[in-house]
């Protein structure tokens, strides 16, 4: 069984062949510069929106010119595909920061693994909104490696800490949606919790801790006692 380290890995070595094309010796270089890229372009996107933001907006917030900025991408639509790339990339490193492959339970990585992530997508709220709402504007070709993406490595890392639980392995179709189900319900909080009030740590918590003992009564679960802290 391919252990979640090795899954870790896996989704993030997928995430690093999905930015935009490179030769060998440049892509730490072009790496780093979309990064920056992402970045600076964030913070004029969070605030005008995707259609209304032009690639000079874009360039201006970046420190860069039109004619460095086109260096590292060949459209603006490039943007919004490198945010969910980064967006990727920034999950599976706090989780692997989090200590999560250190966890053997497979019930209690699953908790634990929800817990980060919620917290994390949460604390990142803008990203995720942005991302869901703007992806409209992006091109076919890039939409369908966004959505490949997402399957892989957002569905996927649940599918497989599904496939872990000991006497709950799902066929093949039912393990498909509870997999997207969790997905969509970690994005929760980020996309509907606007309007829930959770203006104080232990009503923010509270919610987290509700969220989990959802999805574990969905797939007949049991946590036991929780501190809320793995």
């Amino acid at each position: 069984m391919t252990s979640t380290k090795r899954q870790l890995d896996e989704m993030q070595q997928r995430v690093v062949e999905g930015g935009l094309a490179a030769g060998p010796a440049d892509r730490e270089l072009t790496e780093m510069k979309q990064r920056q890229i992402v970045e600076g372009a964030s913070e004029v996107l969070f605030d005008k929106g995707f259609g209304k933001t032009s690639i000079r907006d874009i360039a201006s917030a970046c420190g860069m010119s039109m004619g460095q900025l086109y260096h590292y991408i060949s459209c603006k639509d490039d943007i919004l595909y490198l945010m969910h790339v980064r967006s990727q990339e920034l999950w599976h490193q706090h989780l692997s920061e989090a200590g999560f492959d250190a966890i053997s339970d497979p019930v209690a990585k699953l908790e634990h693994g929800l817990r980060i992530t919620i917290r994390y997508l949460s604390q990142n709220r803008d990203l995720y909104r942005f991302i869901f709402t703007e992806s409209k504007y992006l091109d076919r070709e890039h939409l369908g490696k966004v959505l490949e993406l997402d399957d892989q490595n957002v569905v996927g890392f649940y599918r497989h800490l599904l496939s872990l639980l000991p006497g709950k392995r799902l066929p093949g179709r039912e393990a498909d949606v509870a997999a997207n189900l969790v997905s969509f319900i970690c994005m929760f909080l980020p996309l509907r919790g606007w309007n829930l009030e959770l203006t104080t740590p232990d009503s923010f918590d509270a919610t987290v801790e509700f969220l989990i003992d959802f999805i574990f009564r969905g797939l007949g679960l049991d946590r036991g006692p929780s501190d809320g802290e793995a």
